[in-house]
């Protein structure tokens, strides 16, 4: 007979529902700073030379196109809980922070001047 160990801590369907709800609510959230980001992303092209920058380019793309990520998060991963896919629900559920990571990093690479 083989004796197997119990997890002190097992996450509930429930409180998992609710931080999928949570974390919804945060998302659509930053769509509307995403929003106001993705007015104002072609400003990665004021510094001299940026326009042929594919560094500033890449920043372009990536912060216009943060709100469309915050939307489209929630929306895969309540299809993907839905189905019974726990892993691939926050996988979605994360990928606007990466997506935010990386914006941010490229922003920052680039010159001023």
């Amino acid at each position: 007979m083989t004796i197997t160990l119990k997890p002190r801590f097992k996450n509930s369907d429930r409180g998992q529902l609710v931080a999928l709800v949570l974390l919804t609510l945060t998302w659509l959230a930053a769509a509307v700073i995403g929003a106001v980001l993705a007015i104002f992303s072609p400003l990665v092209f004021d510094g001299a030379g940026n326009l042929r920058n594919p560094l500033a380019w890449l920043g372009f793309v990536l912060g216009a196109l943060f709100w469309v990520v915050c939307v489209l998060s929630p929306l895969v991963g309540w299809i993907q809980w839905r189905k019974g896919r726990r892993t691939e629900t926050w996988a979605a559920m994360a990928a606007p922070v990466a997506w935010g990571a990386a914006t941010l990093t490229v922003l920052q690479l680039l010159p001023t001047r």
